[in-house]
């Protein structure tokens, strides 16, 4: 019994990191298109970080936390849902949003890279290629007329590219900073300093403030599941994996999301998939692959969306 009640949770797991991570770009350009980007996120992330400190108290989890650990917080929020979020949301104004996630289904090339210049560590030959691939991926992708030649369309892929490199720096930092122990509250920290760093970016880029009862059912009905399975369910689903089964098989979300996001779009948006976009998708993925291993797994995977 206890076996089979073991294998279903993991089943869920599973589900929530290829569908409920893969649906968040929909979800966000479905919202972005009618309110502020900076205020939907900074909306998204406050919420989720008060229920997170809310279940923490619950669950008798103490949220205390050193003032060192909390500046740590502040920056990680800062690069990881300031920038790394927030722009991103704001790019979905101007390119699809199966666009926006096979773009950073590059984020394992650029932390490699990274790794490379403020690190020094050497890149494997397994990598090499894979660092090749992806660059050609990335090439075929935004280099279609028909992206290339939309309104916005280029400063979005900017935006996007500016948002990886945000969140590749992020997860090199937070590899060493001093950090809360507890995954739980050190998330909700996050996401509440995030949440308020970006409702200050909203407020001094003049965004106008609305209260969530004046939004369309449609974009209530994305910020809550963006804030309860994007920010909470999928982010506790992708712990409980990284404790129950290989890093490996966890890493296959890198994979599926971006193919789950297109689909959605695509169904949902009435968003177009060119064959060379299709191309790019298998060459990028393929780059992807052979660049994850365990060793870097928790770089990659650690803060996803």
């Amino acid at each position: 019994m206890g076996k089979t009640s073991n294998t279903t949770l993991i089943i869920l797991a599973f589900f929530a990191i290829y569908v409920i991570w893969g649906s968040t770009y929909m979800l966000n350009k479905m919202a972005v298109m009618e309110i502020p980007p900076f205020m939907l996120a900074a909306y998204r992330f406050v919420v989720a970080g008060l229920l997170i400190f809310g279940i923490a108290r619950l669950m008798g989890i103490s949220v205390a936390i050193t003032k060192k650990q909390l500046g740590n917080t502040i920056i990680a929020g800062f690069l990881f849902l300031g920038i790394g979020n927030g722009v991103v949301v704001w790019a979905l104004r101007y390119v699809d949003s199966g666009f926006a996630a096979l773009e950073i289904s590059a984020q394992p090339l650029v932390v490699l890279i990274l790794m490379r210049l403020l690190q020094g560590k050497k890149i494997k030959p397994m990598s090499v290629v894979g660092v090749v691939l992806g660059i050609l991926g990335i090439y075929l992708l935004v280099s279609q007329k028909e992206v290339i030649t939309k309104e916005g369309s280029v400063m979005g892929m900017i935006a996007i590219f500016a948002g990886m490199l945000s969140w590749a720096y992020g997860s090199l930092f937070v590899g060493k900073a001093d950090l809360p122990t507890s995954y739980f509250v050190n998330t909700g920290y996050q996401m509440l300093m995030g949440g308020f760093i970006l409702a200050l970016m909203s407020l001094g880029l003049g965004e106008t403030w609305t209260s969530p009862l004046v939004w369309s059912g449609k974009v209530q009905l994305a910020m809550v599941l963006l804030v309860i399975f994007g920010s909470i369910v999928a982010f506790t689903s992708f712990n409980y994996l990284l404790k129950s089964v290989s890093p490996e098989k966890v890493a296959t979300s890198t994979y599926v999301n971006p193919i789950v996001a297109l689909l959605l779009g695509w169904y949902f948006l009435n968003e177009q998939i060119s064959m060379q976009s299709v191309l790019a998708a298998a060459i990028l993925l393929t780059g992807v692959y052979f660049i994850n291993t365990k060793k870097t797994l928790a770089i990659f995977e650690r803060f996803k969306r």
